[in-house]
């Protein structure tokens, strides 16, 4: 008997999801880079900002946590690889680690975006495009199609 690999098709909300990733990725270590490299906001800024004192931190979460972190999210979503240390976050929701991870890096910079409105002294016309993808990246995961095809295999 013959078998036949079926190939699964990859939901646009999926294509989406990836591609939202690897813009805030791409667009974050850039920033976070920037920051690290001396091209900060005015030091006068960081006078309204409880326990940070220079750019640095907020650079390194910028440029690692949102930038690294949403490549290395965005190609688990894209290729769906295996990680063996992972494997609790999959048991524990019944998908893949990189629908857990696009969740918490939604809500994470949703949490960027609003410390960003309260802290800093001037409003950005990037906090207008930020925090809707934000949104996006907590919200994407939860639809129908994202979710079966981030569902871990059994």
């Amino acid at each position: 008997m013959t078998t036949i690999a079926v190939r699964r098709h990859r939901p646009v909300a999926v294509s989406v999801t990836v591609a939202v990733l690897w813009f805030l990725g791409v667009t974050a270590f850039g920033g976070g880079l920037a920051m690290m490299l001396g091209y900060t906001p005015p030091a006068a800024w960081l006078d309204g900002i409880p326990v940070v004192t220079n750019w640095v931190v907020p650079g390194l979460v910028l440029g690692l946590g949102f930038g690294l972190g949403s490549l290395v999210t965005g190609f688990g979503v894209l290729r769906r690889p295996h990680v063996a240390w992972l494997g609790f976050a999959e048991r524990l929701t019944g998908h893949h680690w990189s629908w857990s991870a696009t969740i918490l890096i939604g809500l994470g910079h949703i949490a960027w975006i609003a410390l960003e409105l309260v802290y800093l002294p001037e409003l950005s016309v990037l906090q207008a495009v930020y925090g809707p993808i934000g949104v996006a990246l907590a919200g994407l995961p939860l639809l129908p199609s994202v979710r079966g095809y981030l569902r871990a295999p059994r």
